[in-house]
This record gives C-alpha cells, structure tokens and sequence, in this order.
C-alpha cells in the first residue's frame, strides 16, 4: 500500500460526531467526485472512485447523516493495474434533494468523456464552512476523493485537483485559514493545489487529524535532518582536512626549500626546532606541533613561526631569481 493509500485509509476510518461536520466533509467529497446524472428522464446522483476505503466512508456519511440507502456497483478499470470503480448511486429525488439542499451544492451541465449528458457539481457554499472544525472536516473530504502524496523518504509532495479555478481557490483559502500556504497549477484542464514544504504537509495532516500518517513522516523527515546534518559534518571535516593537508604540505615544502638553500644553521632557535617538528610530523595539527615544543606554544605561535618560515623561503626564491636575471643579462 502507497503512502498515499495509507493516509486514505486512517482518514476513512474517521467519523465526526456533529452532522455539521460530517456535512463539511460530505460537500467536498461531492463537489469533487459526485455527479448528477440522468436515465429514464430520471436525476440520480452518482459518486465514482477507486479507492474501496474511501466508497466506504461516503456510504458511512450518507447513511449516518441521512439514513439513504444507495446502490453500489463495481466493475474493473481497463488499466494494466486492474484497479476497480466503484459507483454509488441515489435515484431517489426526494433523498437526492435533502442531501444537496444539506450540503448546499450547486449544479452546471457538462460533458464526460462518453458524451452523456451530466450534472457537475460546484463548489459548496461558505456556511458549510464556516466553523474550523468543518474546515477541517472539508480538507479532509477534499484529500479522500482527490488528493495524493508522495512517499516522504523520495520527496515531499502533497497536491489535490480539482475540476475548476474556483473550486481551487476556495480550498486553498481554506487551507491558508490554518496557515498552510498551499499554492496552485493548472495540469492539462485541471486545477492543483498543492504543498511542497514538508514542514506545511505535516500541519496539513494535523488539520485532517491523520496523526499516525503525521507521525510517520516525522520520523522520516527527523532520520533525513540527523543524514543531512551527519553529511554536513562529515563533508566540512573532510574540507578542513583538505585544507589542513595542503597547508602541510606547503609548509614542508618551504621549509625543505630552506634546508636546501641555506640550511636550518642560518635559523633562530625557535624557527629551526619547529621546522624539524613540522618535517618528521607533516600530519600533525598546529595544536599538536605547538605541544612538542619545549617550552609548548599555542596555535597562533606555531602559525607565525611557521608563517614567517614561508617568508623566508619566498624571500630565497625572490633573491634567487633575482640573481638568475642578472647572470642572463650580463651573458647577453
């Protein structure tokens, strides 16, 4: 089971006691996946999807809140996967109208695919959701029917499409009522609204009261911050190891230059013996070598010594170079 599936599953088992609510999210669930359809010059109201949990929740809503009965069928999809659909109808035109009269819903003429005649529904009215706890109830709705998210270990995606630019804003204003900043995209003729920070996921979940869900993807995004962190730890040691390691190397470097030249006889004291420390230990840290001295230095000491070493060798290869161009010219 997908994620998304899984998050599905824990909201469908949830069933609010206040029929205000239940409404709320009756109205979403509707609105994005209920049609009104018509046969022997007769409406029905019909609700399509694919997910068994979901189908369920819609029966437990329509029969707790208005004791209907309803029809239920179920073919297969034409899909590689084998999916099923699942169709609920309502033919009754009294039950039809008690519901739509209670959610408040809207009705405009469109197209399906098959070319037959249907009834979309639009957008609910704002008194279904005027009270938090229905705005929570009509996400929630909204989520089951329409939504998906992506599994957090691969990325952090959470979106809900809609038929229209309204039905869209209406819930992302919704959305922004319980400070989630979801954004929207048109895909193809469809309107998405979706989230991409997983921070605003995790409070969209509390908003729905997916708290096993929520719980989950904290895990996941807490094991994902400690990788990160211990990533960026690692990679700054190794910097500074780079760094450490080719500082060494120039420090030898230069005092091999001056051995070579002049040799450590031409040294004071001090500068000499940390030479010497630096060649037999070219692992060692500034804080290590400055420990070996006797009496012992600190970091800072150890760096100007070692500092005013390369001065003198820069000053040799100067001198040096110098002396080369004067034998040149003179040759010439």
């Amino acid at each position: 089971m997908s994620f998304s599936q899984e998050v599905k599953d824990e909201l469908s088992k949830q069933l609010s006691s206040a029929r205000h609510c239940r409404l709320a999210e009756l109205a979403a669930m509707l609105s994005y996946s209920g049609q009104i359809g018509r046969s022997d010059s007769r409406n029905y109201l019909r609700f399509q999807t694919e997910s068994i949990a979901v189908a369920r929740k819609y029966f437990t809503l329509i029969k707790k809140t208005f004791n209907i009965n309803m029809d239920l069928s179920i073919r297969a999809t034409s899909h590689a996967n084998g999916n099923h659909i699942y169709t609920l109808m309502i033919q009754d035109p009294e039950s039809m109208r008690r519901i739509l009269q209670a959610t408040k819903l809207t009705m405009r003429e469109t197209e399906d695919r098959r070319s037959s005649k249907l009834m979309e529904l639009g957008k609910p009215d704002p008194l279904v959701v005027q009270n938090a706890c229905c705005k929570r109830a009509f996400i929630r709705g909204a989520f089951l029917v329409s939504g998906s998210m992506s599994n957090p270990k691969k990325a952090y995606h959470l979106e809900i499409v809609v038929s229209d630019q309204g039905k869209a804003e209406q819930l992302q204003e919704i959305m922004q009522a319980f400070l989630v900043d979801a954004k929207i995209v048109t895909r193809k003729k469809s309107f998405v609204v979706y989230i991409k920070e997983g921070s605003q996921i995790v409070d969209l979940l509390n908003v729905m009261e997916a708290h096993v869900a929520l719980m989950d993807l904290e895990n996941v995004r807490i094991l994902k911050e400690v990788r990160n962190q211990v990533n960026r730890q690692v990679n700054c040691e190794a910097a500074n190891i780079g760094k450490t390691v080719a500082a060494s190397a120039k420090q030898i470097e230069d005092i091999l230059y001056i051995r070579d030249t002049i040799g450590f006889g031409e040294l004071a004291e001090g500068l000499e013996e940390i030479a010497r420390l630096r060649i037999q230990h070219p692992e060692a840290s500034l804080k290590e070598l400055g420990i070996m001295l006797t009496p012992s230095i600190g970091k800072s000491g150890v760096n100007h010594r070692l500092r005013k070493l390369s001065m003198i060798a820069d000053h040799i290869r100067e001198h040096k170079e110098e002396n080369s161009h004067d034998n040149k010219t003179n040759s010439n």
